[in-house]
């Protein structure tokens, strides 16, 4: 029999994830939701990190602290890699990836540069709510649409007002107009790249909308899953 080591309390967790302190609901498809991924995760709130303090104009700086700590606990607990609940702590990627020794991917906005080089030379569309930061690439050098939703959209009500129910058809309705809108306004877009990680359960529906590759956090992690993954069938 093989040798084995302990160290720690936990194994075999691939993932770790840092979520904001939310209460609306997380549908499969949402990081938040353990039925999303194929592998076992880990989840770590991180305490009094509500949608007000991420999602504003500017995030919160005074939570850069709580994430690194709980970047680390996770690490210790022996995850492969971690993610967040919110592209918008992107905002922290370089101090979270140089606090631990696992990858770290804070967005689906990371792809950016990747996605650009395949789909080149049509543009990259992504869709967000707000804003984006911190994901080492600017719009100076990478062709990108970004397309917003409308001021009436329900689907920001949910997720950052936190309501506690969600009408999932009228959420994804919402999220295919979007993309129809983008490809419709941005004729020359080779992919979409969701920046809100509660946009990622209507990834499907996008791609069948309009024809496009859609990227997202879940394509993120599972890239970086099968880069860090030590077992797996076959090989």
């Amino acid at each position: 029999m093989s040798v084995v080591r302990g160290g720690r309390t936990l194994y075999g967790l691939e993932l770790g994830v840092l979520m904001l302190d939310t209460i609306f609901p997380r549908i499969p498809g949402d990081v938040g939701s353990a039925l999303t991924w194929p592998f076992p995760v880990h989840f770590k709130v991180v305490k009094g990190a509500d949608t007000s303090r991420i999602m504003g104009k500017d995030p919160d700086p005074t939570l850069l602290a709580p994430f690194l700590d709980g970047a680390r606990e996770l690490e210790a607990l022996g995850v492969r890699a971690i993610t967040t609940s919110c592209g918008f702590v992107a905002i922290f990627q370089k101090e979270m990836a140089e606090a631990v020794s696992v990858p770290v991917i804070t967005s689906a906005l990371l792809q950016v540069p990747q996605v650009a080089r395949m789909v080149a030379p049509r543009s990259v569309g992504i869709l967000t709510e707000r804003h984006f930061n911190g994901a080492g690439w600017s719009a100076r050098d990478i062709p990108v649409h970004i397309t917003a939703m409308p001021d009436d959209a329900v689907f920001p009500t949910v997720f950052i007002d936190q309501k506690r129910e969600a009408d999932v058809a009228l959420l994804e309705r919402e999220m295919v107009a979007c993309a129809e809108r983008a490809v419709r306004d941005h004729p020359d877009l080779g992919a979409l790249v969701l920046e809100c990680t509660n946009f990622v359960p209507f990834s499907k529906a996008m791609t069948r909308a309009t024809g496009l590759p859609v990227y997202d956090l879940f394509t993120a992690v599972m890239q970086t899953h099968l880069a860090t993954r030590t077992a797996g069938a076959g090989w």
